[in-house]
C-alpha cells in the first residue's frame, strides 16, 4: 500500500488533449495503481482547458487545497497532527525521452501553480522501453516476438530507425535504448529526430549504406507528444512500414511509478503491507 499521506503522483501529459490521450493516460495511471494500491494518482494536461482536461497547474493547486483541508479537518476533530511538510505532489512527465521545449512547459506549469511539487526525469532511457519497442515491432510483424525461436517473420526488418522528438539530446537518449533494442533484435538500430529536417532520411541512408534492405520505423514516443501524422509521413518518405507508438504499454505505468517512488526515497517493497501473523 502507498504510505498514508503520501504526495500525489501527477502525470504531466503533453500535446493536444483528446479522448484518446485521456484514455492512454488513464491506462498508465491504472497500471501504476495496480502496482501500488492506495496510490493517489492524477492527470494534468500541459495544454488543458481546466474543465474536460484539467491543466497541470489546476491539478497541483487542487491537490494542495485537499491536503490543507484534510489537515484542518483532523485538527478540528482534536487529533494531534503535525502540519504536513514535503511535496504536495510528484510530477512525472509522460515522455519517453528528453524534449527541452515540453519540459520547459512542465517546469513553468509547476512554478505557476505555486505548489510544493517535485518534478522527476522523463521515463527513458530504460531496458523496459527497449522491451516495449520490441513488442510494438513484433505486433506490426516487423520483428520476431521471441528471439529464441528459430522461425522467421517474412516482413521482419533488418534495420530500425528509432524516431524521437526533442532534437539532439533526445536522439542521444533514444540511442541508449536503441542499443538495448539492437541487442534484442540482432539488427542495427539508429535513432533520429522527427522534428529535425533531414534527420530521419539521413539515418535511413546510413542504415541502407551499411547493408540494411528492409527498414522499419519505430516511434520512441508514448503518443501524445506529437501529431501521429508526423510518423506516418516519415514512414511514407522512407518507403518503409512503421510500428505503433509505445502507448499505454505496461512498462510505461511501471516506469512512471518508479520515478515517483524514487523521488520519495521509497521502494515498492517498502510500500507493501506487512502481513498479520
Amino acid at each position: 500500500m502507498a504510505p498514508e499521506g503520501a504526495p500525489a503522483l501527477v502525470l504531466a501529459v503533453p500535446g493536444t488533449p483528446s479522448s484518446a490521450t485521456r484514455s492512454l493516460a488513464d491506462e498508465v495511471i491504472s497500471i501504476a495503481r495496480s502496482e501500488l494500491p492506495g496510490l493517489d494518482a492524477r492527470i494534468g494536461y500541459l495544454d488543458g482547458d481546466d474543465a474536460e482536461f484539467p491543466t497541470l497547474q489546476s491539478v497541483l493547486a487542487y491537490a494542495a487545497e485537499e491536503r490543507a483541508a484534510r489537515f484542518e479537518q483532523a485538527r478540528a476533530a482534536g487529533m494531534d497532527v503535525k502540519e504536513p511538510d514535503g511535496p504536495v505532489a510528484v510530477v512525472v512527465p509522460l515522455l519517453a525521452g528528453p524534449d527541452s521545449a515540453l519540459l520547459r512547459q512542465v517546469r513553468q506549469a509547476v512554478m505557476d501553480s505555486r505548489v510544493a511539487a517535485e518534478l522527476t526525469d522523463v521515463l527513458g532511457p530504460h531496458p523496459l522501453l527497449a522491451e516495449a519497442l520490441h513488442v510494438r515491432l513484433s505486433e506490426a510483424g516487423l520483428a520476431r516476438a521471441d528471439r529464441a525461436r528459430l522461425f522467421t517473420v517474412a516482413t521482419a526488418a533488418d534495420g530500425i530507425v528509432l524516431a524521437s522528438v526533442g532534437g539532439d539530446e533526445a536522439v542521444q537518449a533514444a540511442g541508449i535504448t536503441g542499443m538495448l533494442l539492437a541487442a534484442r533484435l540482432a539488427v542495427p538500430v539508429m535513432a533520429a529526430a522527427l522534428d529535425e529536417e533531414g534527420s530521419i532520411a539521413s539515418v535511413a541512408e546510413q542504415l541502407r549504406n551499411s547493408g540494411s534492405q528492409q527498414l522499419a520505423l519505430a516511434p520512441y514516443l508514448i503518443g501524445p507528444e506529437i501529431d501521429a501524422s508526423l510518423v506516418e509521413e516519415a514512414a511514407k518518405e522512407l518507403g518503409c512500414p512503421a510500428a505503433e507508438a509505445l502507448g499505454p504499454y505496461p512498462a510505461i505505468g511501471k516506469l512512471a511509478l518508479a520515478k515517483y517512488t524514487s523521488a520519495l526515497g521509497i521502494s515498492p517493497q517498502q510500500t507493501q503491507s506487512t502481513p498479520a501473523h
